[in-house]
Formats: structure tokens, sequence, C-alpha cells
């Protein structure tokens, strides 16, 4: 079922950039873009098996559990890739 959108299109096409109030938007900084998530694309079906228990907890937070077990994988990837990097640039200071 697709839902027809409310929004007036031929009004939003006929704005003008400086007509535009983006008053309530944040700046995006420097900042904004370091912490910003690569977006992967399409994610992959697998099979996982979990303990009962981790599997009931990730539940019990709500809708979207399978979305944060994703997002705590993605977070330990990362923080394994910066603490392997870090340990190889210590490496070769030792070196000279």
């Amino acid at each position: 079922m697709d839902k027809q959108s409310k929004t007036n299109w031929e009004r939003i096409d006929k704005l003008r950039e400086e007509d535009i109030d983006y008053s309530d938007s944040p700046a995006l900084t420097s900042e904004f873009f370091e912490k910003a998530v690569n977006w992967p694309g399409q994610k992959e079906l697998i099979s996982l098996r979990l303990d009962p228990d981790v599997l009931a907890f990730l539940r019990s937070q709500g809708k979207g559990y399978q979305t944060v077990i994703n997002t705590l994988l993605r977070r330990y990837m990362e923080a394994q890739k910066q603490r392997t990097s870090t340990a190889k640039r210590t490496e070769g200071r030792g070196r000279r």
C-alpha cells in the first residue's frame, strides 16, 4: 500500500535557496563528519547463533534489536581497527 505524499512539491521546487530557513538546522562541523557513519550499503542476510539470555535481553530493548546488534558489532569492529592501527604506529616508532 503506497501512501500519497501530502507535500506540495510544486511549491518546494519553486523555492529559491535564499528563501529557505535553515535557522533550526545545526551547522555541519568537522566534528560531525568525523563521527558520521559511512553507509555500507545493503545488509547481508545471515544466520547467527546467540546465547538465549543475550537474545532475550536484546529483544527486551524493543523494536530494532537487530539494528542494535549490527551497531554493537560495528563499534567493536571500529575499536579493533583503531587499536590495530595505533599499535602499528607505535611499533614503527621503536625501529628508528
